[in-house]
């Protein structure tokens, strides 16, 4: 259902390879992290499968009585590490703008570190009006719904999970570890290339607004 020029548009985003590529940054904390604990990562394999929380990757390379504390070796390596060399995606920014354009607040939800977050998204200077961090798939609906979003726009199957459990229009963009095919058998309301075709979808769906 569309908004109506009464009701309140609100959009979430997914961050890692929603709005942002993540990879060369995730990537080289790996690497890093392979260093510091003499433990052996695959680092391009595990950049291939991002999305879920970081503990469902470390725990094929580590002990899982340590993935905590790895975990939180790896947050607090990854400020310096990889924020800077991750890029944003193409039209992120433009995504963002056109919903302020529609009258609307546009807010992160990601299953990655709140801290780590909006390090990625001040470096890049996008700003969206709130930024939810550390939920994954399911859980990202109590956050939408609290914010009222009536659509949530994700790579993952994970994030169409999130948006049908809220009740929101799940839009997707193939950029990410899961295609096209597979983010409609998940049940993704709207599958896009990528979020260059957001703003005409957006207009498209949302009626004039004064």
């Amino acid at each position: 259902m569309a908004f109506t020029t009464s009701s309140a548009l609100t959009v979430g985003f997914d961050l890692d390879m929603t709005l942002i590529d993540s990879r060369p940054g995730i990537r080289a904390c790996y690497v890093a992290l392979a260093e510091r604990t003499g433990t052996y990562i695959d680092a391009d394999l595990a950049v291939t499968r991002l999305g879920p929380p970081l503990a469902q990757e470390l725990v094929n390379w580590f002990p899982a009585e340590t993935v905590d504390a790895v975990g939180d070796l790896y947050r607090s390596m990854y400020p310096t590490i990889a924020i800077v060399p991750t890029p944003a995606m193409p039209g992120a920014r433009e995504a963002i703008a056109a919903v302020r354009a529609a009258g609307g607040r546009a807010i992160v939800v990601t299953a990655k570190h709140q801290p780590n977050a909006e390090l990625h998204l001040e470096h890049l200077g996008i700003e969206p009006d709130a930024v939810i961090g550390d939920l994954w798939a399911e859980q990202k609906a109590g956050a939408l719904r609290e914010h009222g979003a009536g659509i949530y726009v994700g790579d993952h199957v994970g994030d169409v999970r999130g948006a049908r459990t809220a009740g929101a229009v799940a839009v997707t963009v193939a950029t990410g570890p899961c295609d096209a095919a597979e983010l409609r058998s998940a049940g993704a309301d709207v599958v896009l290339g990528d979020l260059t075709e957001f703003p005409a979808w957006l207009s498209d769906y949302c009626p004039a607004r004064p």
